[in-house]
């Protein structure tokens, strides 16, 4: 499908206001590439902790702005200096728009780059996302999509799954080591839980929720620990299936006040903690940092290498993502509201584009 042939206007769903409601609405479509960009043809986007954080301001995002950061679909126009892709590739959405290319990040290794202080945005965080028709996404960032994964596990990768890879990527962890995850059943966690199985990690799921610990018992959590029996009692049980030890690494997933506290409580004497989740304030008691020499290590999604060495590691090893889906833009005020209610296990997904999810299924099915 060339430019020529992408109608004008597009539905999109867009913060127009901070702390209201999107707005789903007709916009135009994307026109006017730059060299590195890729048009997709939205197919599935997915609905993430952190747009909440868009729409309440935290990232002073210029309004309006398309919502989602999680997203995926087909090509169907090129930037002039793209060589790696092709029109109607399957692409999962890269997050980071525009490196600058010549501060110290994009000079160094690859696995900084992403952290480059000069982007232009982030995709659905600080320019416009996925919760439309169309999206103009980096193809340095972006991702090809392998035959055997579906756009609707794809889409969740974009963020939840490359953030929670690289979260284990940076625990440095070798097969048969632990990791505990705190916050085990939710998006990220019931994804880490598949991703650490297949790596041969021993896993600790701890959450809070029936619904999040069933998901994580149920996505290869080894020990399944309820953290809403106490900090001490956590740490205990911890220490029962460790040796008396504690795991060799933690990631925190969950924002909760005391997660990151509980996370390093939990770790062995001079291990790390990966900290992943995104509170106002990360609070951990300086025992376990001068006392037991606890590591805490920030991480933020993952280079574009580890994106796709995620995606094939996905198709190889069959990891599946917890929908829950709903179809078209017009359903995402639904979406929304079973999020917020604190009852939703796995990821809340939206199919944009039904025909082609419908075929896509069908010839999965071999129908």
């Amino acid at each position: 499908m060339a430019m020529d042939r992408v109608s004008k206007t597009m539905l999109a769903a867009q913060v127009v206001e901070y702390n209201q409601p999107y707005r789903i609405t007709n916009i135009p479509t994307p026109t006017g590439l730059s060299p590195h960009d890729l048009l997709l043809k939205v197919k599935v986007a997915s609905l993430c902790h952190t747009d909440g954080m868009v729409s309440s301001g935290v990232f002073s995002t210029k309004l309006p702005c398309t919502a989602s950061h999680e997203g995926c679909g087909e090509i169907v126009a090129l930037g002039s200096s793209v060589t790696d892709f092709k029109q109607g590739d399957r692409v999962m959405a890269g997050l980071p728009l525009h490196r600058c290319g010549h501060c110290a990040d994009c000079l160094g290794p690859e696995e900084f780059w992403h952290y480059c202080p000069n982007l232009k945005g982030h995709v659905g965080v600080t320019t416009d996302g996925a919760f439309a028709e169309y999206m103009v996404v980096d193809a340095r960032e972006s991702s090809k999509i392998p035959e055997k994964v579906s756009y609707e596990t794809a889409a969740p990768m974009a963020c939840a799954g490359i953030t929670i890879w690289g979260g284990l990527v940076r625990a440095g962890l070798k097969a048969g080591e632990t990791v505990a995850l705190v916050g085990a059943g939710g998006g990220l966690g019931h994804l880490g839980c598949q991703f650490a199985r297949a790596m041969g990690l021993q896993i600790v799921g701890i959450d809070a929720r029936d619904e999040g610990l069933e998901l994580a018992r149920n996505s290869g959590a080894h020990v399944v620990i309820d953290a809403r029996k106490g900090k001490e009692k956590t740490i205990e049980e911890v220490k029962k299936v460790t040796n008396g030890n504690g795991v060799d690494s933690a990631i925190t997933l969950s924002d909760a006040p005391d997660a990151a506290a509980l996370a390093c409580a939990v770790t062995k004497m001079h291990g790390t903690m990966i900290q992943i989740a995104q509170p106002t304030d990360v609070s951990v008691p300086f025992a376990e940092l001068i006392f037991r020499d606890i590591r805490i290590h920030g991480s933020l999604i993952a280079p574009r290498y580890e994106a796709q060495r995620m995606l094939d590691f996905v198709a190889e090893h069959n990891i599946t993502v917890k929908t829950n889906p709903f179809y078209g833009l017009e359903e995402i005020p639904k979406l929304v509201e079973l999020a917020h209610g604190g009852k939703m296990a796995g990821k809340g997904v939206v199919v944009v584009d039904e025909d082609e999810i419908k075929k896509e299924k069908a010839r999965r099915e071999g129908k």
